[in-house]
């Protein structure tokens, strides 16, 4: 089983990754079955639930962390990006090398056309795609 958790904010942006996503595993033989996605409501509440799911089941090979932060006027971007990276690092080290890999789909771009362009239908480019081609890698599936 693989678990995807998606940040609700920015949405346009993380629904594209999701498809990106779930499109190259249908391609490379994952059926929906094998995939649980849960939402948060930003990318600052990725860490706390993948260590969640990470420690309280062991049903997941690999848990996908997908969301965006897109560069403001304020240092929050800043902030929240180094606190997700950080966070998501923490709990992979935690882990170690045991199941379940962690992988990092989280987009921190400076404005919303690179993160459009990281996260449209041209799945060569689409960093939820990349994400679940990093999974299948980890997997040697």
């Amino acid at each position: 089983m693989i678990a995807i958790v998606k940040s609700e904010f920015n949405q346009k942006v993380t629904s594209g990754l999701l498809d990106g996503c779930l499109s190259s595993f249908k391609k490379n033989g994952i059926q929906t079955q094998q995939i649980d996605i849960y939402e948060v409501p930003g990318a600052f509440e990725l860490p706390a639930k993948i260590k969640f799911l990470a420690s309280s089941n062991k049903k997941y090979k690999a848990i996908i962390a997908l969301g965006c932060i897109i560069k403001g006027e304020t240092d929050h971007y800043h902030y929240i990006s180094d606190a997700v990276a950080n966070g998501i690092m923490s709990v992979t080290l935690e882990i170690n090398n045991e199941f379940p890999k962690i992988i990092f789909g989280v987009l921190t771009c400076q404005n919303k056309e690179l993160a459009y362009a990281r996260s449209n239908n041209n799945f060569k480019k689409n960093k939820g795609a990349e994400a679940a081609h990093t999974t299948l890698k980890l997997l040697d599936l």
